[in-house]
């Protein structure tokens, strides 16, 4: 039984490596907002950028970088005793 289970999450630990992955090389760079130092983070998507695609990513990515953290700790656990 403990081994199917540490079978299944070695599985969604590689998806959620390479969700990780795809989602961090998908973000703008910071150089990207320099913008805010002409004013341009008055404009529209300035202020709602948490609400754009962008701002999806972001908070995507925070849950899969939580995902990873714990789902290494689980197998490395489980490595130590078993």
């Amino acid at each position: 039984m403990m081994e199917v289970l540490k079978i299944i999450l070695t599985i969604i630990f590689i998806i959620v490596c390479i969700a990780l992955t795809v989602l961090v090389l998908m973000q703008e760079g910071k150089q990207a907002g320099l913008g805010a130092i002409s004013g341009a983070a008055e404009s529209y998507w300035g202020k709602n950028k948490g609400r754009s695609m962008e701002g999806l990513l972001v908070k995507i990515t925070k849950w899969l970088a939580v995902a990873f953290i714990l789902i290494a700790v689980i197998l490395n656990i489980s490595r130590i005793w078993g």
